[in-house]
């Protein structure tokens, strides 16, 4: 799997949380729905100092979007990224907040092909600047009333076209379910990311078919 690929660039970006998610089980048991259900990417996000714990589960997660042909992104732990792209895992990329490290020494770290995502709240010079270097998207969010993120400075949805210039993949976040997908969408969003949207309920993975045949009446 490499970046050629164009499929990840449009569609549902689900991201795991410890909390909905808390065990091995539970989480690759959800993953595997959702990635059934179809998404275009997948991010592990586990704020937690358990390294063994984060290694387990980062290493069964890259076999099971391997086995999808999905990249998994990691969130804001470039050396977890690396540790799996050296352990043979295709299609390992890498999520970066504004606090969490340089994006241009985490290109140079993960070379040319991995995908790499910024966080830029509600910030085009942000975007403009993680485009300089070396993003392969960039995340604007909150669009909406999130649970996962309820401080988070909101974000107005005129931004998303704003930031076409960029000629990057755009992300909205924060808030996306059913309500909002269809806003954000028209907004410009080429990615949808969710939480609890995807994770938040039973039957992972009709709810990520509902909310795909959703986008996909709003597409072109």
């Amino acid at each position: 799997m490499t970046t050629d690929s164009m499929a990840w660039q449009r569609g549902l970006y689900a991201i795991t949380d410890a909390a909905l998610l808390p065990d091995d089980r539970t989480l690759l048991n959800a993953c595997d729905a959702a990635l059934r259900g179809g998404l275009a990417l997948l991010q592990y996000r586990d704020k937690s100092s358990d390294d063994a714990r984060r290694w387990r589960q980062a290493a069964a997660l890259a076999s099971l979007c391997q086995a999808h042909a999905v990249p998994l992104i990691i969130n804001d732990d470039t050396g977890l990224a690396l540790r799996l792209r050296d352990a043979g895992f295709a299609g390992v990329g890498l999520h970066l907040g504004q606090s969490d490290g340089e994006l241009a020494e985490a290109r140079q770290r993960l070379g040319g092909e991995a995908l790499i995502g910024a966080t830029c709240h509600a910030s085009l010079e942000l975007a403009e600047r993680a485009r300089g270097e070396g993003a392969s998207y960039v995340a604007f969010g909150r669009f909406f009333t999130s649970r996962t993120k309820p401080d988070a400075p909101p974000a107005p949805l005129a931004l998303l076209a704003q930031a076409a210039d960029l000629g990057l993949p755009r992300v909205a976040i924060g808030g996306i379910d059913e309500h909002s997908a269809a806003s954000a969408r028209r907004a410009g969003a080429d990615l949808l990311a969710s939480v609890e949207a995807v994770f938040g309920g039973s039957d992972v993975e009709a709810r990520v078919r509902r909310l795909n045949r959703q986008l996909a009446a709003l597409s072109p």
